[in-house]
């Protein structure tokens, strides 16, 4: 496989998608360049736009064996992660994997489930394994998370903390499709991912990751991403600016969105159309900011925490000189 090979992957992924997710061809885009790079997806918006469509139909584009979890308050952690069961017939304890044994996990509703339930993930979308009674256990690979949450309805949830929300890779706005879309939309059949067809298998996804992962990134797009990651640090509107994880996930994103269009090089530009997506929820806007911003309270709109956030890492994006050298 070379980048032109991987960039025919990915427009095969995204076209399959798309049959089920009409109209929301670079979201689909950014959640198979996050896979692609080894991320994980957070998915934040209002119920009925396409949210666990878009989980279901990726991983059957892919070959993946997909498993939802259903985040309540009243869900364990063993219950996400497996636990030990003894088994009286071999008078020995035996593992019983949980849902996050699958290489697409949906967590449906992420913010709904307690503290301790949600922190079950950490672990297994950092290192890829869940560790049970003092034993680790690997996860299938390829492995990301596509969680999804509410952000108009906060009866009952918990917000996630800025540690898991730093695991995430990107987090995306679906929003209402326009007309035509969801004129399509109607005319598909009750389940839209029944006639989906995987379009790429699980091992040549495996390969795509290890290509993703092997793109060049020359000094002068290393120091593009440091000095954008830096200067969210600096300003006076933010309280908590992007860290050196972030750096190193708006890399990894870059990589996967240059191999995506067949270049086997990143360059400035796959920097920043990505920059939004990777940073905002990273971002901790100050107490001010929030109250100068215009309350229209639409999910991901200037009005909101993370559209605020947003504004601030385009503002940061004009700011910062682009070189030309990749």
């Amino acid at each position: 496989m070379d980048y032109n090979d991987f960039a025919g992957a990915v427009e095969r992924i995204v076209g399959n998608v798309e049959r089920a997710v009409s109209g929301k061809h670079e979201e689909i885009l950014q959640a198979v360049v996050a896979l692609a790079a080894g991320g994980h997806v957070l998915i934040e918006d209002v119920p009925g736009v396409g949210k666990t469509l878009l989980a279901r139909s990726l991983a059957r584009s892919i070959e993946a064996e997909f498993r939802r979890i259903q985040f309540t308050p009243d869900l364990l952690p063993s219950d996400v992660t497996g636990l030990n069961v003894y088994n009286q017939g071999d008078r020995d304890f035996e593992f019983w994997e949980g849902p996050v044994f699958a290489n697409v996990v949906l967590a449906d509703e992420i913010n709904r489930a307690s503290p301790k339930t949600q922190s079950a993930l950490l672990e297994a979308m950092e290192e890829g394994s869940v560790t049970v009674d003092g034993a680790t256990r690997r996860l299938p690979q390829p492995f990301g998370v596509l969680a999804t949450q509410n952000p108009v309805e906060h009866e009952g949830t918990y917000p996630l903390p800025h540690a898991e929300l730093d695991r995430f890779m990107i987090r995306m706005h679906l929003g209402y499709p326009d007309e035509a879309a969801e004129m399509s939309l109607l005319k598909l059949a009750r389940d839209p991912t029944a006639d989906l067809e995987p379009v790429v298998g699980l091992e040549e996804f495996l390969r795509m990751r290890s290509l993703a992962w092997g793109v060049h990134a020359s000094e002068a797009v290393l120091r593009y991403v440091v000095s954008v990651t830096s200067a969210t640090r600096e300003r006076a509107d933010v309280y908590l600016g992007a860290s050196p994880r972030a750096s190193r996930m708006l890399l990894a994103a870059a990589k996967a969105r240059a191999a995506a269009s067949g270049r086997s090089y990143c360059i400035p530009d796959d920097v920043k159309s990505l920059a939004p997506a990777v940073l905002s929820h990273r971002l901790i806007p100050s107490p001010e900011a929030r109250q100068e911003a215009p309350a229209n309270g639409a999910s991901g709109s200037s009005g909101s925490t993370g559209g605020v956030a947003a504004d601030i890492v385009r503002q940061v994006l004009g700011t910062v000189p682009v070189t030309e050298a990749v």
